[in-house]
């Protein structure tokens, strides 16, 4: 590679990582009240990123790729700031703000190719706690698994019914892998929820699906076709990949963590462990759940006391009837969480899930 090649990824990495740890940092504290101190705290890492951006002119051609995923990955994250710099002075609502956040996971898919190339983009999609570790490090010094990676069905953005799957680089057919199915929150979709969870489950080996609901948002209410694809997408990759039957995890965000109960306490239901997040959740679909699949059922529970969509206390009087119906109940309230995705909670879960 060229040293003015060199240079230029050089200037850029940093300003790109930090400003995508920036917009996490903002998707996983926004709450309505304090936008703009959000905004102020994390400063303005976009402005190293465009000044480092006007770089990626003149590559050779055989550079393309890689320039082609820079570029991208940064037109997005700054396409984020934005949009949620626009909100800042006034110019928009937080629909606003959560639409500028959709381009955060846009820059993670163009930007992930370049993990197995650059040692800094491999980091930075793992566990911050083990980006030194070497045993994990040398998980991805060799060749990638055949089958593995990073892996779209029919979920192009703007598609309905589809999922995108994650399978570490160091899978082995010759051990049972955990399965997470993600499920978005409403009006989302998959392919974007994925980066959700994708580091935890590259960090520490779990295969992930990230299906798409078949409308709008999860059928919580009249006809179910969800749960018939969730279903059909489970056997699918459960036919491809050997996943472990006892360490099944349906979790999901806001609409998705509901629909966890609509699908996940149903008789039929193959999911081991379920994990909703920052849901709703009815009296009656406990006691409309099979007893036999309710008892000793485990049942992880997270929700934030600064929840403006669906209170605290929802998830108070969730815990209470889940628990009085046999479940097996770990309840977690995060005291500085609003109506968002705290990702920090994936590591706990997979533990949980694997120590069950």
């Amino acid at each position: 590679m060229s040293e003015a090649v060199v240079d230029d990824i050089v200037a850029l990495l940093p300003p790109l990582l930090a400003s995508l740890e920036a917009l996490a940092f903002v998707a996983r504290h926004l709450h309505p009240p304090d936008f703009d101190s959000l905004m102020t705290a994390v400063g303005a890492p976009e402005d190293a990123l465009q000044a480092a951006r006007t770089r990626l002119t003149d590559w050779p051609e055989r550079f393309a790729p890689v320039r082609a995923a820079l570029e991208a990955a940064s037109d997005a994250a700054l396409s984020a700031f934005a949009g949620l710099r626009a909100v800042q002075h006034g110019n928009g609502d937080l629909t606003t703000a959560f639409r500028a956040l959709r381009h955060a996971p846009r820059a993670q898919e163009a930007l992930y190719p370049l993990a197995a190339k650059f040692p800094p983009v491999n980091e930075f999609f793992l566990d911050p706690a083990l980006r030194t570790d070497p045993e994990m490090l040398a998980r991805f010094a060799g060749s990638s698994a055949e089958n593995s990676g990073i892996i779209h069905d029919h979920n192009e953005p703007g598609s309905r019914g589809g999922f995108s799957l994650y399978v570490p680089e160091y899978y082995r057919e010759s051990r049972a892998w955990p399965l997470v199915m993600a499920l978005h929150g409403g009006s989302g979709n998959g392919r974007a929820f994925l980066w959700s969870w994708l580091r935890d489950a590259r960090s520490l080996g779990a295969i992930l699906i990230a299906p798409t609901a078949t409308g709008p948002t999860w059928a919580l209410m009249g006809d179910d076709a969800d749960t018939p694809n969730l279903m059909r997408i489970l056997e699918a990759v459960r036919g491809r990949w050997n996943i472990d039957s006892k360490r099944l995890l349906l979790t999901g965000m806001s609409d998705g963590g509901t629909f966890c109960y609509v699908s996940g306490l149903g008789s039929a239901s193959p999911f081991t462990h379920l994990a909703p997040v920052a849901a709703t959740f009815h009296p009656l679909m406990a006691a409309m759940a099979d007893a036999e699949r309710l008892a000793g059922l485990p049942i992880h529970l997270i929700h934030g006391k600064l929840d403006w969509m669906f209170p605290v206390e929802t998830a108070r009087h969730t815990r209470e009837a889940l628990s009085a119906a046999g479940a097996n109940v770990t309840y977690r309230e995060i005291d500085d969480l609003s109506h968002c995705y705290p990702r920090e909670v994936n590591a706990e879960i997979l533990r949980w899930l694997n120590a069950s």
